[in-house]
């Protein structure tokens, strides 16, 4: 990730919380917008033309905007983004500013591999047990890898915990080797 994006994720992670806005909220209207943009080739080519005034391309933002009810400061922080020309740097700028959301609140991305599809009871347990071992709350992706053969392997950011039936194999085959 760049430090522009970085930059621009913080000091928008600034103004979420000085207004006390609802961060969930605010992370939806700009993935959704993320999303239109991605899907439009029109509104792509409109925005990103620099033959199109800056007023004009506001206007399209604020029809936009007014559409889908969009929190004033989220429209805002876009209309700068467009003003400085960085609608190519969104999709990373975006990510950026959920990862300082999610710190700023206490929430830890986790990524929980199974051999096998989880049931929901074994989900919600799962997901207890990840957020005991992050010190708050998660949010979780799922992932299945057959090679697992069994279990479980956890990735709380830069930290694996790996409870597979594979890692415990691998284990008693190090022992055996080494006695």
């Amino acid at each position: 990730m760049s430090v522009l994006a970085l930059r621009y994720a913080h000091a928008f992670a600034s103004v979420v919380a000085s207004s006390k806005l609802d961060t969930n909220a605010v992370q939806q209207q700009l993935n959704d917008f993320n999303d239109t943009l991605a899907e439009s080739n029109a509104l792509r080519e409109v925005l990103a033309n620099p033959a199109i005034p800056a007023p004009e391309k506001l206007k399209v933002l604020d029809a936009i905007a007014a559409r889908v009810n969009m929190i004033p400061q989220v429209r805002n922080f876009l209309a700068v983004i467009m003003d400085h020309h960085r609608l190519a740097e969104l999709n990373e700028i975006i990510a950026e500013y959920h990862a300082v959301a999610d710190e700023q609140s206490g929430v830890a991305e986790a990524e929980i591999t199974s051999a096998h599809p989880l049931n929901d009871q074994d989900r919600v347990e799962l997901e207890s047990q990840v957020a005991k071992l992050a010190g708050g709350r998660v949010r979780t992706t799922y992932r299945q890898d057959a090679s697992l053969l069994g279990g479980a392997v956890v990735r709380i950011g830069s930290t694996v915990y790996d409870g597979s039936i594979r890692a415990q194999l691998q284990q008693l085959k190090q022992k055996l080797v080494s006695a």
